[in-house]
């Protein structure tokens, strides 16, 4: 039986801190990530190891660019998605299969985490819909997504960049498809 909480969102922001790292644990969650992957070049991400991840996302917080949106369940971070304008994430576009698809300017949604507590809730989705609101309230025409669509049983923690059945059911419709990933848009105007 599936519980059901009433769920509140709120981008990260200097005052949230501390929820945020409460959510990501002492080790930053993902393997020491601490959702840092899109923003810095692969080489670069490869030598800062884990405390200079969460610096990244620490840096981009106290320069007020708010990364994502911290998911509420009273006053529990539950769970998390990255969300903010494609130029923000330099990964995307020296990727060799999530390149720009056109020269529209879009918001990404480039990642998820979930408190174990609250996985298989349906919160995936209740954290793509609060970044369609959040991407639209600033400014944003288009949200995108690179989310995995897979077709047998795969780890929680493979699925960071969601999962295609979920975006679909959120409204998001696939507007190209390289290798494993397709690429998913939910056009707001």
């Amino acid at each position: 039986m599936q519980e059901t909480h009433t769920l509140t969102y709120f981008p990260v922001t200097p005052d949230r801190w501390a929820d945020f790292e409460r959510l990501f644990g002492p080790n930053g969650a993902c393997a020491g990530c601490w959702c840092a992957w899109w923003r810095v070049p692969g080489s670069e991400f490869n030598k800062m190891g884990k405390d200079g991840h969460k610096n990244v996302i620490r840096t981009a917080v106290q320069e007020g660019l708010e990364p994502g949106l911290l998911a509420y369940d009273g006053t529990i971070p539950a769970g998390w998605v990255a969300l903010a304008p494609r130029e923000q994430y330099p990964r995307l576009a020296r990727s060799r299969n999530l390149y720009p698809v056109d020269d529209a300017p879009v918001w990404s949604i480039t990642c998820f985490f979930i408190d174990r507590h609250y996985r298989r809730q349906g919160m995936m989705e209740g954290l793509i819909r609060a970044a369609v609101d959040y991407a639209r309230t600033h400014g944003a025409a288009i949200v995108e997504a690179y989310p995995l669509d897979p077709h047998e049983k795969i780890s929680a923690g493979s699925l960071y960049t969601g999962v295609a059945s979920t975006f679909i059911a959120a409204g998001f419709v696939e507007v190209a498809r390289r290798g494993d990933h397709p690429i998913m848009r939910y056009k707001i105007i």
